[in-house]
């Protein structure tokens, strides 16, 4: 199984969960059962499971940047492959954001309305810069107390030789 139909298939078992309340747990083993998984199980548990863990955080970043759209008035494939989208964007290490982006507009291309794979872009694209931009903001940060924690050291070392020359010539 390639990545797209394991994609696929995580879209599929999340939208199972707009309408059942059941397990990850459940909807895997229903999965593996109807032989649906294949090699790539790993991927799909993790990022299931990754949703879900982190749902409610991504959906509340869906809801303001759908601007004008309530999180539950969204079409249940788009709120999905949203939380997609937004899970492999922002907590997934392994899946480039350029590819998480396109892979979630080629889904919203498929399973989405006509205009879904653009309102999918721009809240991705939002999201991605966003995040982005935070990233960059704090590795700034970092730097900077990086720096000052330097430059603290090199004034003591440089009290400490003072402090000792003085302490030769007074012998």
């Amino acid at each position: 199984m390639r990545r797209r139909k394991a994609r696929e298939l995580v879209l599929k078992l999340l939208f199972q969960r707009d309408f059942r309340e059941v397990s990850p747990e459940e909807l895997l083993a229903e999965a593996e059962a109807g032989g649906k998984i294949g090699d790539q199980t790993d991927y799909i548990r993790r990022t299931l499971e990754g949703i879900i863990a982190h749902q409610e955080e991504i959906d509340r970043i869906i809801a303001e940047k759908a601007i004008g759209w309530r999180l539950e008035r969204l079409v249940s494939v788009d709120r999905n492959i949203l939380r997609l989208g937004i899970y492999e964007l922002l907590y997934s290490d392994e899946i480039p954001p350029e590819v998480a982006i396109n892979e979630a507009i080629e889904l919203s291309k498929r399973y989405g309305t006509e205009h879904s794979h653009i309102f999918i872009n721009g809240i991705l694209d939002r999201v991605w810069k966003e995040h982005r931009e935070r990233l960059r903001l704090k590795e700034e940060k970092e730097e900077k107390e990086k720096e000052k924690g330097r430059e603290e050291e090199a004034r003591e070392l440089q009290g400490e030789a003072e402090g000792s020359k003085g302490g030769k010539a007074r012998e």
